[in-house]
C-alpha cells in the first residue's frame, strides 16, 4: 500500500466518522428537540454552524501547533 493510498484511507475514514458524529451528537438530538418540521429542518440546518466552529477552532488549533513546531 502506498503512502498516498493510506492518506486517502485515513482521510475517508476520518470524514465517515465526522459525519456519524455530527449526525449522531447534534443532528438527531436537533432533530428530536422539535416537533414542527419547520423547526426540525432550521434545527439541524443551525447545528451545521455549530460543525463550522468545530472546524475553525480544529483548523486554528491544527495551525497553531504547526507554526510551534516548525518555529
Amino acid at each position: 500500500m502506498s503512502n498516498e493510498s493510506i492518506i486517502l484511507l485515513v482521510a475517508a475514514c476520518s470524514g465517515v466518522f465526522a459525519l456519524a458524529a455530527w449526525v449522531g451528537l447534534l443532528a438527531i438530538p436537533a432533530w428530536q428537540s422539535y416537533s414542527r418540521a419547520w423547526e426540525r429542518v432550521a434545527a439541524v440546518f443551525l447545528s451545521l454552524y455549530v460543525v463550522a466552529a468545530f472546524l475553525v477552532v480544529g483548523v486554528g488549533l491544527g495551525a497553531l501547533v504547526v507554526w510551534l513546531w516548525a518555529s
